[in-house]
């Protein structure tokens, strides 16, 4: 698979099989990446890799969590600016749209049970949470989306899936029971690991005409 193909067969899947993924393919495809750019080659990112028992483990207390209605913990940094402008509520609406299209806009209780997949990982066998110093400022967690898209890649050349959620963060004090972060460390997002069990269909993304101004 050149890269080319990992870029468009890449997607955020949300319904994963249960077939363990071997730990040497993870740790081969974690190794690789650790050649993401990094300014100054700081190498920002600090890497938890769960399965098994551990990961089982969390994720039966964030569900629990979530059943008693547990909104979460006070965020560390916002998901998306207040207020969003044109064009990026519209993209955000239409996504939303999209994901949530075959259930109905009053049902509330299949909204949510759709939301709390994010927390069982969408069946995923393994997850990674990525963390960052948090004296880090924005170029560094730019080098960290770099690192997370270059595992995303590569896991694709492995036959694998994944999906990055931002949601973890909503439950950071339940993951960092699991994993023991230093308490300098701010998490950032999880990542779903395994095969998937259905492809997703293909996000829409912008004509390149609205997002790149070639001169010259």
């Amino acid at each position: 698979m050149d890269v080319y193909e990992a870029v468009a067969t890449r997607r955020a899947v949300r319904s994963f099989r249960d077939t363990p993924v071997p730990h040497e393919v993870l740790s081969r495809v974690l190794r690789a990446a650790a050649r993401a750019p990094s300014g100054g080659n700081l190498q920002p990112w600090h890497v938890f890799v769960v399965t098994g028992e551990p990961l089982a483990d969390l994720k039966k207390r964030t569900l629990e969590r979530v059943a008693a209605g547990d909104p979460g913990d006070p965020r560390e940094y916002p998901m998306y600016p207040p207020d969003l402008p044109s064009p990026y509520r519209e993209r955000r609406s239409a996504a939303a749209a999209r994901r949530y299209r075959n259930i109905p806009r009053d049902d509330a209780t299949a909204r949510q049970a759709t939301v709390a997949r994010n927390w069982d990982c969408f069946g995923a066998p393994a997850a990674l949470f990525c963390y960052l110093d948090r004296i880090m400022g924005a170029a560094q967690w730019a080098d960290a989306g770099m690192y997370l898209q270059t595992v995303m890649l590569l896991l694709r050349t492995e036959g694998l899936d994944s999906c990055p959620q931002m949601a973890w963060s909503v439950y950071r004090t339940t993951v960092a029971e699991v994993v023991s972060p230093p308490e300098r460390l701010v998490l950032f997002c999880g990542l779903s690991i395994g095969y998937a069990a259905v492809t997703p269909e293909r996000t829409e993304r912008a004509p390149l005409t609205e997002t790149v101004t070639f001169l010259g």
